[in-house]
């Protein structure tokens, strides 16, 4: 990571309809019942190829899960407050959202969301939820107030991001 770069990680927000714990429960459920099918149907069957396929698609998707949840190849969520940018990335399969200090107007803390202002009337709602802990918080506090200050952008906070 650069010198002049900080990131905040962030811990993804729990959007999804089954928990991680639920889901490579089900994998692995899904991975032994393809394994008992390989092992109880004879060779000499029409498609038996098929439970092969399955067992491959049952791993790919247990991978799937364990590297969408799981910090396997580092942080994939974070806040980060490069020179003259604030990149916030919200995933590893999640494109990267960059503002440029340039083309701000205004940024709002919230309680719970960080607004960016554009100055051609954009606004970007960042989730602060993310942010857990209220050491990361106050450390992500500072560096808003130092960005803003550094690049002149307003920075305004109704209230105080606390939990």
């Amino acid at each position: 990571m650069p010198t002049g770069t900080t990131r905040i990680r962030l811990r993804p927000a729990n959007s999804s309809r089954l928990s991680f714990g639920v889901q490579v429960s089900l994998a692995l459920f899904a991975i032994a019942y393809a394994v008992l099918m390989l092992r109880n149907s004879p060779a000499d069957q029409d498609f038996y190829w098929l439970s092969y396929v399955f067992l491959a698609l049952c791993v790919i998707y247990l991978g799937f899960i364990l590297v969408h949840n799981a910090p396997v190849f580092g942080t994939q969520s974070y806040f980060e407050f490069a020179p003259g940018y604030l990149v916030h990335k919200a995933g590893l399969f999640r494109a990267k959202q960059v503002f440029a200090a340039e083309n701000m107007s205004m940024l709002e803390l919230l309680p719970r969301q960080l607004r960016v202002r554009l100055k051609d009337g954009d606004i970007h709602v960042l989730n602060m939820r993310e942010v857990k802990g209220t050491r990361r918080l106050a450390v992500l506090r500072a560096l808003l107030e130092n960005f803003a200050t550094r690049y002149g952008v307003a920075l305004r906070e109704d209230a105080p991001a606390t939990k």
